[in-house]
């Protein structure tokens, strides 16, 4: 058994801190992001999030279903077509997703701006 290196630390926060690192991650952002509108399918998800990797997005899907955010429904078709679409607490999850993805859009121009400035003002210091 390894001991924990914080044997005083609360597990409340180590279980919030466990579920940030999950829904911030941008693919989860991204997921989220595309499945607000609708469900879609998984080669549609693909499509529309670029440069996710089908093993990436695979990943994504099953821990967001795991979590009760995102559910898979099967249809008896031939083939099988499997369909993801956000449960209530998904759509939960998508106000705050959604704002943080607007305020990233509204704002980029402004970071890389502000990026080549700093990395301007440390090319000169060094």
């Amino acid at each position: 058994m390894t001991e924990n290196p914080h044997p005083h630390a609360n597990p409340d926060c180590r279980a919030v801190s466990e579920l940030l690192s999950r829904v911030g991650d941008k693919w989860t952002v991204l997921l989220v992001k595309a499945l607000v509108e609708r469900p879609r399918r998984f080669n549609e998800l693909k499509r529309e999030i670029g440069g996710i990797s089908q093993q990436m997005l695979t990943r994504t899907l099953r821990t967001l279903e795991r979590d009760g955010m995102v559910e898979r429904t099967v249809h008896p078709t031939v083939p099988p077509s499997v369909e993801y679409a956000l449960t209530g607490l998904g759509h939960s999850l998508s106000v705050p997703v959604m704002a943080l993805a607007d305020w990233t859009f509204a704002h980029l121009p402004q970071i890389h701006a502000n990026r080549a400035v700093y990395d301007g003002a440390m090319g000169e210091a060094a």
